[in-house]
């Protein structure tokens, strides 16, 4: 019975063990959530006013407007996360200090990477 706990030990131990992302892990997830937020508004683009008599016309458009708000903002997200942990530095970003300044900072990131992402359309 002891073994089996000791191998059942070693096996979590071994899960559980931290894996380190590929480095381009944020440039691609950055890529792909301004692809999908391109996609929804070029969706939303070429859809006709004359089409929303119709409601099952609009599935379509309600998927582009949930799918492009949230890819929009978790790119604002991303970017803002990425410029305060660029300033923080590397023990800054694991421990950010929850002051006035901080948050403030952080409002104003968001602020810019928002108008930043609706200024490109």
């Amino acid at each position: 019975m002891s073994e089996a706990l000791s191998n059942f030990e070693g096996l979590l131990r071994e899960a559980l063990t931290p894996v380190e992302p590929p480095e381009d892990l944020v440039e691609r997830l950055e890529s792909t959530l301004t692809t999908i937020t391109a996609l929804a508004a070029d969706e939303l683009e070429a859809w006709e006013l004359s089409a929303m008599r119709d409601p099952r016309n609009w599935v379509r458009p309600a998927a582009a407007v949930v799918a492009g708000s949230a890819a929009g903002a978790a790119l604002v997200v991303l970017r803002a996360r990425r410029r305060a942990q660029a300033s923080a530095g590397p023990l800054g970003a694991r421990w950010p200090t929850l002051d006035r300044a901080a948050a403030e900072r952080a409002l104003k990131d968001l602020g810019r990477e928002t108008r930043k992402l609706l200024g490109d359309r």
